[in-house]
């Protein structure tokens, strides 16, 4: 259904698109697709509460609007069912061609600390629910906004919910290393270590 809805705003642009004055042919071959991409941007920021900026990276966005709604499942890794560092696993390797840690205190080690004001798009965010140690992760956004698979499934939720911002850790942003390691990789992928699924406690 998802799909459908989107395919419908993108058959409106380019139709909208054709139906304008075309004033010289440079930008009769370019304004479609500005114009495409500017609607996709408008609609994500409607449904998701963040502003998509001309820099947003699009394929995020479209991989959290596809996965919006699956239920959780502790230790699932599939639409039937999955768990915040699955989910987090999964998103990173779709979208920045990246195998990371399952499990989300082993994610943790991937990364350098980030402060709440710092975080910036496709950064990590963990937190230590009802727990010592990292329990639960999910990918940022933008504007306080963040993606996660949560104990009623996957969603977006704001880092200043009175839940999450009580039990917030810390921000993370992947380090380097692991960066060069990808674009040293011959297929383009990297497999920086898998592990158990991550104990969870997430909002009920």
């Amino acid at each position: 259904m998802k799909k459908i809805i989107l395919a419908i705003v993108l058959c409106m642009s380019v139709i909208a698109a054709q139906a304008q004055t075309k004033t010289s042919t440079a930008q009769t071959q370019d304004k479609p697709g500005d114009e495409q991409d500017g609607l996709i941007k408008e609609y994500f920021s409607q449904i998701m509460g963040v502003a998509v900026s001309t820099t947003s990276n699009i394929k995020l966005f479209q991989f959290v609007y596809d996965w919006v709604g699956t239920p959780y499942h502790f230790g699932g890794d599939s639409r039937k069912g999955i768990d915040c560092s699955a989910f987090t696993k999964e998103l990173y390797s779709k979208v920045f061609n990246l195998t990371i840690k399952r499990n989300s205190r082993d994610i943790f080690s991937m990364v350098n600390p980030v402060g709440k004001d710092d975080l910036q798009q496709g950064d990590l965010v963990f937190f230590k629910i009802h727990s010592r140690s990292i329990s639960h992760v999910g990918i940022y956004l933008g504007d306080g906004k963040f993606a996660h698979a949560s104990s009623r499934g996957v969603a977006i939720s704001s880092l200043e919910d009175g839940y999450y911002n009580r039990y917030f850790y810390k921000g993370g942003r992947l380090l380097d290393v692991f960066k060069k390691e990808l674009e040293a990789s011959p297929d383009g992928t990297t497999n920086v270590g898998t592990g158990d699924p991550a104990v969870t406690d997430e909002k009920q």
